[in-house]
Parts: C-alpha cells; sequence; structure tokens
C-alpha cells in the first residue's frame, strides 16, 4: 500500500469519525481498492446498482416499508393491542406478553424499533403505570420489546441479510423467513418468564389481573377485522410456497393500501404522500448504501480478503464452536457501534465465507448475525432504541440503559442457545422444498 493510498484511507477514516454519510465511506473505500490496489476504473463500483435491478427480492424492501409505514400512522397499533390484550391480558404477566407479543409483531411489518416504540410504547406506557408495574421495569420493557420482531418474517434485515449473503452462498430469502421463526418464538417466550419471576418477586399492591371476556375478543377482533388476515396470510403464503417475499411484499402494500384509505379511511391523500415521502426515503438510505457494499464487496473478493483473514483466524482457532463464540464477541462490539442495516452491508461479506470454512450453514449464520444485532438496538453507544425511549418518556440516557440491563441478559442467554443449537434454526427448513418453501403436507 503505497503512501496515497494510506493517506486516502485515513482520510475515509476521519470522515467516518466526523458523522460523514455511511454510502460515502463505503463508496469511497470501494473507489480506492479499485483505483489504487487493483488499478481498476472505479466505475466498476456502479455496476453494483445494477446487479440490484437483476435481484427480484430486492423489490420487497420498499414494499415492506411502504407496508410498514402505513401500519404505523393508521390506528393498527391501538386496535393490535386491543386484540392481544383481550386474548392474553387474563394470563399471569398478561400485560408484558402483550407488549412481547404486540411490539414483535409490529416490529416484523415496520423493520425499525424506533417506530414501534414511538407507536406501541406510547399506548402500553400507561397502561404498565396504571398496573402499578415498577417504571424501571416498564421502562426496560418497552424499549427491548422495540427490536424483537427483527427475526420474524417479512423483517427488512432478514431481507438484507439474504440479499448481500446471496452473492457469495447459495441463499434466498424464504429460506431466512422459515429459520427465524423458532428463534424468534424463543426470545419472546425467555422474555416473558422473566417478566413471570419478576412479577412473582415483586408484587404489586392494588394491581388485578383482569378477566377473560368473549365479548372484548369479539368486539376487538372486529375492530381489527379487515387487518387481522393479514400477517396470517402473508406467513402462510410464504411457508406454503403460494407466492415468494416479492410477491408477498406487493400483496401486502395493496391490501394495507386499500384496507386503511378506502376502507377504514384512517388514511387521506396528505398523509400518504408523506407515508410515502418519508418510506422512501428510508428505502433510499437501504438502495445506496447496498449498492456501494457490493462494490467494496466485489474489492473484498478480488483481494481475498475473507481468505487471509480465515488463514489468520485458522492459525489460532480450529474449533467451530470457538470461532463462533468469537464471532458472537465480535458481533457484540459490532452491534456498539453500527446501526443494524450498515452492519449488514459491511459485515455479511466478509463473515459468510468464513463462516462456510468451518461449515457453518449460512442460514444458521444469518440468524446468529441477527439475534446479536438485535442487542445492538440496546447497546450503547449506537443503541438507537436506548436514544428513542429517552427522548420519548422524557427519561435521562442512564436511566433508559440501567432498565434494559436485566433484558439484555436474557436476549444474551437466548443469543447462546440460538448460536450452538443449530436446529432452532435448521429445523424447519428440513420440510422445505428444493425452491426452499415448506410443503404444508409434510408437517402433518
Amino acid at each position: 500500500m503505497n503512501f496515497i493510498t494510506l493517506m486516502v484511507f485515513l482520510g475515509l477514516g476521519l470522515l467516518a469519525v466526523f458523522g460523514e454519510p455511511l454510502f460515502i465511506i463505503i463508496g469511497g473505500a470501494a473507489f480506492a481498492c479499485f483505483h489504487f490496489v487493483l488499478h481498476i476504473s472505479p466505475a466498476t463500483v456502479f455496476t453494483d446498482f445494477y446487479r440490484l435491478t437483476s435481484m427480484p427480492v430486492f423489490v420487497a424492501i420498499p414494499l415492506f416499508i411502504f407496508s410498514g409505514y402505513l401500519l404505523a400512522d393508521s390506528r393498527v397499533p391501538e386496535k393490535m393491542l386491543r386484540l392481544t390484550n383481550a386474548l392474553l391480558g387474563w394470563l399471569p404477566g398478561g400485560l408484558p406478553l402483550v407488549a412481547l407479543i404486540g411490539c414483535s409483531i409490529f416490529t416484523a411489518f415496520t423493520g425499525a424499533s424506533a417506530i414501534t416504540i414511538v407507536a406501541i410504547g406510547t399506548l402500553l406506557y400507561p397502561a404498565f403505570m396504571k398496573d402499578n408495574y415498577p417504571e424501571h421495569f416498564t421502562l426496560g420493557l418497552l424499549t427491548t420489546c422495540g427490536s424483537l420482531g427483527t427475526l420474524f418474517m417479512p423483517c427488512l434485515p432478514l431481507i438484507l441479510y439474504g440479499v448481500i449473503a446471496s452473492q457469495q452462498t447459495p441463499l434466498n430469502v424464504e429460506d431466512m423467513f422459515v429459520a427465524g421463526l423458532i428463534p424468534g418464538v424463543l426470545l419472546v417466550i425467555l422474555m416473558w418468564i422473566y417478566t413471570l419471576f419478576f412479577g412473582a418477586k415483586h408484587p404489586r399492591p392494588g394491581s388485578k389481573r383482569q378477566g377473560f371476556k368473549w365479548s372484548e375478543v369479539i368486539a376487538a377482533t372486529m375492530d381489527i377485522a379487515w387487518e387481522l388476515p393479514l400477517p396470517f396470510f402473508i406467513i402462510g403464503g410464504i411457508l406454503g410456497g403460494l407466492f415468494s417475499a416479492p410477491e408477498a411484499a406487493s400483496i401486502a402494500a395493496a391490501y394495507v393500501l386499500i384496507v386503511e384509505m378506502f376502507i377504514n379511511r384512517d388514511m387521506d391523500v396528505r398523509k400518504l404522500i408523506d407515508v410515502i415521502r418519508r418510506s422512501m426515503i428510508m428505502n433510499g438510505s437501504i438502495l445506496i448504501i447496498v449498492g456501494m457494499a457490493l462494490g467494496l464487496t466485489d474489492a473484498f473478493v478480488t483481494l481475498s480478503v475473507p481468505e487471509k483473514i480465515f488463514s489468520l483466524i485458522c492459525s489460532h482457532v480450529t474449533s467451530k464452536y470457538t470461532f463462533l463464540l468469537m464471532l458472537n464477541i465480535f458481533l457484540l462490539f459490532v452491534g456498539m457501534m453500527m446501526d443494524i442495516f450498515s452492519a449488514c452491508a459491511i459485515v455479511v461479506p466478509i463473515i459468510v465465507p468464513i463462516a462456510a470454512r468451518y461449515n457453518i450453514d449460512p442460514v444458521h449464520l444469518g440468524i446468529v448475525f441477527l439475534a446479536n444485532l438485535e442487542l445492538g438496538f440496546i447497546t450503547p453507544p449506537v443503541g438507537m432504541s436506548l436514544f428513542i425511549s429517552s427522548i420519548k418518556f422524557n427519561k435521562s440516557f442512564p436511566t433508559i440503559l440501567k432498565s434494559v440491563i436485566p433484558f439484555f441478559i436474557v436476549l444474551v442467554i437466548g443469543l447462546i442457545l440460538i448460536t450452538y443449537i443449530p436446529d432452532l434454526s435448521l429445523y424447519l427448513l428440513k420440510f422445505t422444498s428444493h425452491k426452499g418453501l415448506i410443503d404444508p403436507t409434510d408437517l402433518l
């Protein structure tokens, strides 16, 4: 590496420190690699944007983002919580379970913990206070819940990992959708178990568990009757092989638009224009980051960066399980420094070929990767959920950070189980066809 090349990379590092947009840093690194190291035209990077157009699954990203923003700006959060509370609120730990399931479903469709905390947290916080839950418990639970849906279809990070990893190994997004189901449910159950132990250890004077009322269940179901079939239709359609992820995204976007604008009339033209604007800003941000990341991936592959890193690791690590432990530690640090979309763009191209040398299934690797990055939402200094909760609930950052520590420990336990029990991620894939979709008759 000559002096000019070194100065270019140092300059990019300084730009990153001073908060320059990520796509500029990634793109600049890709241009520098091609021009100064490989002596190839930097214009090669732009061909990767054309490659995005040849990926049908990438169409799903803007459509799912649009659907999520539509749902967030309608009355769906309020109606969804009413139904889950009617169905589950009577159970021990019923209100925390309502929060866990409601936030998971909402994050799965919006793809953003921030939106979930704002939309769902606003509705649940008063309910927890009314039921005499300690404030630190409430803040920790609602802050952590925002990221729980990351492993459930059709959450955006699952699609992004599938798109980027598929450039280096045979993989389809539908497999990621299937693989995330059991680990996602496991994390929700572990969190609920903790809330039950907390409730037993800290009784709440004056709190009363609500009774189960069929009248409320029926009323809540009727209130959300038009939106209720959507997750079952999308999930069932993908698992049953009726349609692919892009087709599911198209159906979801069209259905939500028709229901919220013309049937429920929760959306008018002015709000719709604002939803389109905000959702496409998000989509454009992801598109340009992924495009630049594909260019940098090409440079890494040409320079044999993964092979060199693998040779270095192999000289010290021979066990697959030791490698997984090191990978978890590394990804926890990644989650501390990057948001989940940036991490997908930068880290996935490096770890996928290295993990393959240790015979780690790329789908299992993806679930481990995303489970790690879930923790990044509640880990400083970048933990977005921490900042959003601090602003939303008007609490100091240290207060929010202290409140999430018990839930962080629970998620770490779940991460260890997901990492070292691959069947949690891969079991349902045993029932898939050659197209990566489940044949429902195989489950009978």
